[in-house]
């Protein structure tokens, strides 16, 4: 069956380059223009720069790693260079032979000779099939106010419509009403599995050493897999290959600093970056707090290579960790760990391709010294992967490509901290998993008003031995209790163990991609997706945003894969010549296999996980607005999302009640409303500022609605699942960057940043407990905040 899948696939694959990159235009002589784009002060790579040849009303953008091919009939043309931040130039060629034309592009802060500078205006791209979409600079990003004046890139993120997190000190984030484990984050291609440091105050990503960030809400190419919801596609820089430079920062928590340089000019690079938090330092000054810590640290590391004119090689890690104890009785230590090596060939002129070996690794480990035992956990994984760009002709681009990846799951074990501690050896039964897959996807351009993006992924996932696994009557590994009215924990009537890599359960998926764009004229346009993606991974998790206690688990006999469907419509417009930008974008998404948990569901440490699970369904769907200014002293935008996101799990049988007696319930990430204001304002050369506004519908929970007598005690009863809210979370954020004017006569460059977070001292409700009052024995709601007014002042430099 899968082989006969595999070879429909290749059969398909084959059929769409043999049609679709025939030209039916009338036969023209036709050339290539093709090279490599990068900064002009660094030799960096840069990723989403417009070519474009205005005659012809057509162009093509950088890949991920700064090249462009374009073919188009002989003939002189003026080529122009378009990107966010950069100085844009045009420039004349007279393409009568296949070309090589590299391009250097200077920053808005320097001009270039021997071409000519345009203006250039930050337009919504409406000719493109690509739509629910986002992409942050970093540049606007450091702009932006934060907690603590740490530069956040998770934080930026949440200013975006459709995209909203638990509240604050919450980690991760959910899109378009899914969980946070649904979201792919790639660094450099590799897997990031916990995205934040201190439970969720930052993110794990150092905003010196990025270069680029793209966020996938919805209409996600076909070479994107493994996650339901959206993928946050990261790049970080290549490193200076002209320079030896060192920038970074000084705040009141943490601070970093990076490196760069040349291993050999103009050929190769280094990047170095390391950030550190310090505030436990403080803490050793107070007698009741000397042995409590709270720290993290993190090192970004890269080198890169031209070996020839076609071929490159990237060698990047990443490495974190978080620590945290009290009283050398309680350590907690957790993160990511990632390396890649990464080839660029290029084949020819049209065709570019990337091989990639990356390893990818999530530590959570736990040493309990007060009751003498060690609990370690974590994921690692191992990726091969090779892509395929092939720029057929200016009408028609194909990319295709495979990929394997090898997973290995530590649920956990359990270590005695001392040979006196009591505490026997344990470990939960490792599980392993493969999944490998292959993809295509298609642009091509019908008319000068219609554009398409197409694609199929076909994936497939093996849940692999060694491992015991339990047998269950019917198959069933959890009950209903009829009288009760309750799911309960079955009894396994046997177990069956599989040997190392013997396949336990198997799955295979076809994931369709389609984009549509439709130019209604020079100005606007109306763009159509559908996306499927299939989520083999599960994180186990009952709380309302990701913890680093959370473990993932493999799609077994037991936990069936998610299977996500998303369909989206937009209207997209610019306005007065592209100064404003207009996106008004529609969506429904329906998830199949969503994990629930029964009532009571014990998750930690449990060695048979599937006796407390339920698949279930999510759907969400949605309106987001997002209004956009684009250049002038004052730019930023407002954006506005109205979303519903709905969990189910009905009964199974006639006499099974389900979850929540089988209704639709608000999932823990439906936020009904949901508004965000971001802008800067460049006053001057020595000024700026900037400033957020945030507001959303609070988080559903569920409150008790009574409560009765038990011996004695005063027990708290509950209704339906998530039926009440916290109240709704809202707050203003300000900063003001001072850059000293004697900056440009000098090499060392630095910059106060001084910024206000949570102005008005909003007490925002980070949760609500209940408990019983000693006096009255009547239950009351505690609210737990966080953070008051936050101000900080931090110091950047770089030489």
């Amino acid at each position: 069956m899968i082989s006969k899948r595999i070879g429909t696939f290749l059969l398909l694959f084959f059929i769409a380059i043999n049609s679709f990159s025939q030209d039916t235009e009338p036969a023209k002589q036709k050339f290539t223009l093709s090279g490599t784009i990068i900064d002009a002060n660094s030799n960096e790579t840069l990723i989403g720069v417009n070519v474009v040849i205005p005659e012809l009303k057509t162009g093509v953008t950088t890949n991920e790693y700064g090249f462009y091919s374009i073919t188009v009939p002989k003939g002189n043309y003026s080529v122009q260079i378009t990107y966010l931040g950069y100085q844009t130039i045009e420039e004349s060629i007279n393409l009568d032979l296949n070309t090589k034309n590299n391009f250097k592009l200077s920053s808005n802060e320097t001009a270039l000779k021997e071409v000519v500078i345009i203006d250039t205006k930050t337009k919504t791209d409406i000719r493109k099939p690509e739509m629910s979409v986002n992409k942050l600079s970093i540049s606007a990003i450091k702009k932006m106010p934060v907690v603590l004046g740490e530069v956040d890139v998770l934080k930026s993120i949440l200013l975006l419509p459709g995209v909203t997190n638990a509240g604050e000190g919450a980690s991760g984030f959910n899109v378009r009403g899914g969980g946070a484990d649904q979201n792919l984050i790639l660094l450099d291609e590799a897997t990031i599995f916990n995205s934040s440091h201190v439970f969720g105050f930052f993110s794990v990503f150092n905003p010196d050493a990025i270069k680029d960030l793209k966020l996938y809400k919805g209409g996600i190419p076909a070479r994107f897999g493994g996650r339901a919801s959206s993928v946050l596609d990261i790049y970080q820089k290549d490193g200076n290959s002209k320079g030896f430079h060192v920038n970074g920062g000084i705040g009141l928590i943490s601070s970093r600093i990076l490196a760069e340089g040349p291993i050999v000019k103009d050929k190769g690079s280094f990047l170095i970056g390391g950030r550190s938090s310090y505030a436990h330092l403080f803490l050793k000054l107070s007698k009741d707090q000397k042995d409590n810590s709270a720290y993290f640290y993190d090192l970004n590391t890269k080198l890169s290579y031209k070996l020839t004119p076609n071929n490159n090689l990237y060698l990047s890690g990443y490495f974190g960790r978080d620590v945290f104890s009290l009283s050398k009785s309680f350590t907690n230590i957790y993160g990511n760990s990632t390396l890649n090596l990464r080839w660029n060939h290029l084949f020819s002129d049209k065709l570019f391709s990337n091989l990639s070996l990356i390893y990818s690794d999530y530590y959570y480990g736990l040493d309990l010294d007060f009751v003498g035992f060690k609990w370690d956990s974590g994921i690692k994984n191992y990726n091969i992967k090779y892509d395929f760009k092939n720029y057929i002709s200016d009408k028609f681009k194909l990319n295709y490509g495979v990929s394997a990846i090898y997973y290995d799951f530590n649920p956990g074990t359990i270590r005695p901290s001392d040979l006196n501690s009591g505490i026997n050896f344990d470990q939960l039964d490792k599980k392993y998993a493969f999944e490998p897959a292959l993809y295509m996807n298609a642009d091509q351009e019908i008319s000068k008003k219609i554009a398409l993006s197409y694609g199929l992924r076909y994936s497939m996932f093996y849940r692999l031995g060694q491992s015991t696994v339990n047998i269950y009557a019917d198959n069933n590994p959890v009950t209903f209790n009829p009288d009760l009215q309750i799911y309960e924990k079955a009894t396994p009537i046997g177990t069956k163990f599989y040997g190392k890599n013997k396949a336990i359960q198997s799955y295979n998926n076809l994931e369709p991609r389609f984009s549509f764009a439709y130019q209604i004229n020079e100005n606007q346009s109306v763009k159509a997706s559908y996306n499927r993606m299939v989520q083999y991974l599960q994180l186990i998790s009952n709380t309302s945003s990701p913890t680093p206690l959370d473990v993932w688990t493999p799609s077994d006999n037991f936990i069936k894969p998610q299977i996500a469907d998303q369909v989206a419509l937009g209207y997209f417009k610019n306005l007065k010549d592209g100064i404003y930008s207009l996106e008004v974008e529609t969506y429904y998404k329906k998830v199949k296999n969503r994990l629930d948990y029964i009532d009571g569901a014990n998750l930690i440490a449990n060695k048979a996980i599937e006796q407390v699970i339920l698949n279930g369904e999510l759907r969400s769907y949605g309106l987001e607005i997002m209004f956009r200014k684009n250049e002038g002293k004052l730019n930023g935008w407002i954006s506005y999302t109205l979303s519903k996101s709905e969990q189910q799990t009905p009964g199974r049988t006639s006499i099974e009640t389900g979850i929540n007696n089988g209704n639709w319930y608000n999932s823990v990430y439906d936020k009904l409303h949901n508004i965000a204001i971001t802008s800067s304002y460049n006053l001057n050369e020595k000024w700026s500022f900037g400033a957020n506004f945030a507001l959303q519908t609070g988080q559903p929970v569920t409150y008790p609605n009574g409560q009765y007598e038990y011996l004695g005690i005063t027990v708290p009863s509950y209704g339906l699942r998530n039926e009440n809210r916290l109240p709704a979370y809202h707050h203003l954020d300000i900063a003001a960057t001072l850059t000293p004017r004697k900056n440009s006569d000098r090499n060392w460059k630095g910059e106060w940043v001084f910024s206000i977070y949570n102005l008005y001292n909003r007490k925002n409700a980070a949760s609500i407990n209940f408990r019983q009052n000693t006096d009255t024995g009547i239950n009351e709601a505690v609210k737990t905040s966080i953070f008051g007014v936050v101000p900080a002042v931090s110091y950047n430099f770089k030489f």
